[in-house]
Parts: C-alpha cells; structure tokens; sequence
C-alpha cells in the first residue's frame, strides 16, 4: 500500500496547499470580432448622423436669411435653439435605451428626425423654420448617447478606449464634410436640397440599422447570448428563430422593463454624482470654444476673406483632419494607460476592477492626458481670434482650426470613456447627461458670439472664450484626488 493511502491527512494537506486555478472569468460580450465591428461602424454611423444636420446647416445661413427675409441674429437664434433640443431630447431617451433597448430608441429618434427634415425641405416661413428645427434637433440629438451605450455593451473596460476612439473617428466626418455637402448643396441646387439630403441618408441608415445590427443592451439581451423580444430581432435572428437554428444559447432572460413614459431622472442623476458631474461639467467647458468657433466661420470668413458658401465649407475641413488624428491615437493611448496602471498595482488587467472600479484609480488612468490637451486647446483659439482681428492670411487660422478640432475631439473621447466606466449600467443615461450640459453651455455661448464680437473684436472675445475653457482644470484634479474615494461612498 502507497504512502499516500496510509497517511490520507498528509495527502488532504498537500492538496488544500496545491495552487487553485483561477477562476475562469465570464465573457462580457458573445459577439465575434466581425458582429463587433460592423456593431461599432453602425454606431459610428448613427454618432455620424447626429452631427450632420447641425454642421450642414452653417454654409446655407447667409441665403436662409435672404430668401426668408430676415436677420442673420434671428437665423443664428435657430442654431443656438437646435443645441438646446439637442440637449434636451437625450435626457430622456437615454434612459428608455438603457431599459428597452438601443434599436427601439434608434427607431424612434430617426423618426421623428426624417418627418422634421421632409417638413424643413417644403416649409418657407421662419416660424416653421424655427419650430422644425427644435423637432429634428430633438430627433437625432440622441443618436450619439446611443452609439456611446452600443459601446459600453459590447467593450470592456480594457478595450474600452479603443473601441471609443473608433467610433468616434466616424462621428467626426460629420462636423469635417457636413459644412462641406451643405456648401455644395447650397451652391448649386439651393438649401432646400440639404434637407432632402438629410432625409434619404437617414432613411437608408436606418433601414439597414434595423434589418441587421443586433440588440446590444445588456438589460436586453445580456453579453448577447439572451433572445430579445421577436419584433426586436434582425432579420437573419428572426429568421434563425423561426426555422429553430436560432444563434442565442440562453434561454433566461433578464427582468425587462414594462414599456412607459422615458423617465429623464436618472441622466439628472448622474450630473450630481461628484466625479461624474466635474467631468460633465469640464467637458461642456472645454467644448465651448469649438461651437463658438464654428459658429463664427461662415459670417467672420465671408466678411475678411470675401469666400461664398462652398468656399466656406471648405474652412470647417482643419477641423475635421484635427478630429479624424486626434481619434486615431486616443483610443490606444487610453487602453495604453490603463494597463500600465493596472500592471503597476500588481492587477490582472482582466479584473482590474470590479463594477465600480473599487481600488483602482480609474480617474487617474484616463485624466492625466487631458491637462496638455485644454492648455494647446486654450492656445489655439487665442490664437485664431487674434489672426482673425488682424486678418492675417487664411492658412493661419486654418492651422489653429486643425489644432482646435484635434485636442477638443481628443478630450471629448477621454471625458465620454471616463464616464462609461463609472456608470457601466446606464451608459446612455450617463452620455444622454454629458450631452445635456455642453449643448446647453454651447447653445449659450453661441447666442453671446455675436455681441461679444460686435463689443470685444475677435481677438478679446476668443481669449475671454479660453480662459473660460481652462476653468476645470484644478477640478480635474480634485477629480483625480479625491474620485476613489468618492466612488467608494457611493451605494453599491
């Protein structure tokens, strides 16, 4: 008889002593590599959408104000009132996204978006003009708070950064060639053609979007192994269900919500956690300079450079170059920067964190980069106010254009990804409150452009304008201080 066999306590010792294996961490999303990208193109596509209207509109406000025969202060009031709704609109299907699901509020939000554009191609009265813009405004404002929850249901924390930089590289095309189709569209077949425009793009995204993007939402459908709801399937899905080859392999779904009023409380929620609303409230300040830049473009480069509506299309593209580079290395700086972390306090990077990011200073993983962004950002607009009051050549103010779009978009992609990963469980209800405040604050500061030019000139006004931008940073640091234990307060 072995040794073993005769001394069981000895062979029991040896085994409570032997190295357990780790437990096998769960998979956060089923979806193959190929369903993830096509996943994150159509949200790129959607985030893509919701800036278009806002950016093709600038090229055709010098002939809306002519042929509808009003003030180019009453035409700008349509720009700061569509930031307004752009806002607002997202606070309250945020949430409904994040409980019934992304595809149903993609549904409801290109709606109403095409029914205004229609009404804005035929309409030729002001008021009109007015109220569909606040309605199409309201439509698509909420598209980019649900591309930002399609990523937060499909990435970790580890890849989130990159995954949001990929988005977000689509989403920039919109601020860099919408200026550009409305220049083009307003040139030659006159600006009711931007709206038709506007109408069939949508119309064909949103077709595709809803014949072959799966459910994303983890209340839904889980890491995507849950079936959702029949009339929420694609195509192939219900098709694969119907002949029993269905690709889902759970059969228990998770409590759904019953279908009801979109409920904006939990977006105002998130705007007074303390971590989360100091970054809110930072990247609305910081994105201040980029709408009163874009909304200074077409009158300030029509008056000192003398250029037509396509001419100043062509001016918003440093921008969007600026923002397409800025996309391309923030995302992997991002994942960069958090497993360096993660490897210095000795931490998986797989479960470098639990829900909340308990002992691991997320805040400080993805802040850091910000500070030399805002202080080149704040540099960059003095600078283009300034080159604009002594009309130096056009090739000046295109570079700190270039330079405004790259930190502006850069930031943008560290806040939104910061604020994903401290709230995981309503991503959209989080972007949806993100979104709320920097299009207010831009709505406002595009409605003061016009008389603190008129007051100050452009050089005084858009130094103003910086100093404002550069507000949050000691804020930021408070974040980075003081985030973990903040986070730690919080009820679970």
């Amino acid at each position: 008889m072995s040794s073993e066999t005769k001394d069981p306590e000895a062979s029991l010792q040896r085994l409570e002593s032997a190295p357990s294996r780790p437990a096998e961490q769960p998979v956060h999303s089923v979806f193959t590599k190929y369903q993830k990208r096509y996943i994150v193109f159509c949200a790129s596509c959607a985030g893509f959408i919701s800036f278009l209207p806002g950016q093709v509109y600038f090229p055709a406000l010098n002939s809306l104000a002519h042929d509808l025969k009003v003030s180019n202060k009453l035409i700008n009031l349509t720009v700061t009132c569509y930031l307004i709704f752009q806002g607002l609109s997202p606070m309250f299907l945020g949430d409904f996204a994040d409980r019934f699901g992304r595809r149903p509020a993609y549904a409801v939000c290109f709606l109403l978006y095409m029914a205004a554009s229609i009404g804005l191609a035929l309409q030729s009265n002001y008021a009109v003009l007015f109220v569909l813009r606040c309605l199409q405004s309201a439509g698509i404002g909420p598209a980019m708070a649900l591309s930002v929850g399609v990523i937060s249901d499909i990435a970790t924390a580890a890849e989130r950064g990159s995954y949001m930089g990929m988005m977000t590289g689509g989403t920039v095309l919109g601020p860099s060639v919408g200026p550009i189709i409305g220049g083009l569209l307003t040139q030659y077949l006159g600006w009711r053609a931007i709206f038709w425009f506007l109408t069939i793009f949508g119309g064909t995204f949103v077709i595709q979007m809803l014949l072959f993007s799966p459910e994303t939402a983890r209340k839904i459908v889980g890491d995507g192994s849950i079936s959702p709801q029949r009339w929420n399937q694609t195509v192939l899905s219900w098709y694969q269900t119907t002949k029993g080859k269905t690709q889902y392999t759970s059969q228990t779904s998770p409590a759904r919500s019953k279908l009801g009023f979109p409920n904006p409380s939990k977006t105002l929620a998130v705007m007074f956690q303390k971590e989360a609303g100091i970054v809110i409230f930072s990247n609305a300040i910081f994105s201040l300079s980029y709408y009163v830049a874009c909304a200074c473009i077409p009158a300030a480069y029509q008056k000192l450079y003398g250029l037509n509506s396509l001419q100043v299309g062509l001016c918003y593209l440093p921008l969007g170059f600026g923002a397409m580079v800025a996309c391309i290395g923030t995302g992997k700086m991002l994942d960069s920067n958090y497993r360096r972390l993660a490897k210095r306090l000795n931490l998986p990077v797989s479960n470098a964190h639990t829900r909340n990011f308990t002992g691991f200073p997320i805040e400080k993983a993805r802040l850091l980069p910000v500070f030399p962004l805002m202080a080149v950002g704040g540099l960059a607009v003095i600078a283009f106010g300034w080159v604009l009051d002594f009309r130096v050549h056009l090739a000046v103010p295109t570079v700190m254009l270039f330079l405004l779009g790259a930190t502006t978009t850069a930031a943008n992609s560290i806040f939104s990804t910061l604020l994903v990963d401290l709230n995981p469980g309503a991503a959209s209800a989080a972007a949806a409150s993100r979104h709320f405040v920097r299009c207010l604050l831009g709505a406002g500061a595009t409605a003061a452009l016009e008389p603190m030019v008129s007051s100050m000139g452009y050089g005084w006004c858009f130094t103003l304008v910086a100093l404002v931008t550069l507000a949050p940073v000691p804020f930021l640091w408070i974040a980075i201080r003081l985030g973990p234990r903040w986070r730690a307060q919080r009820p679970s």
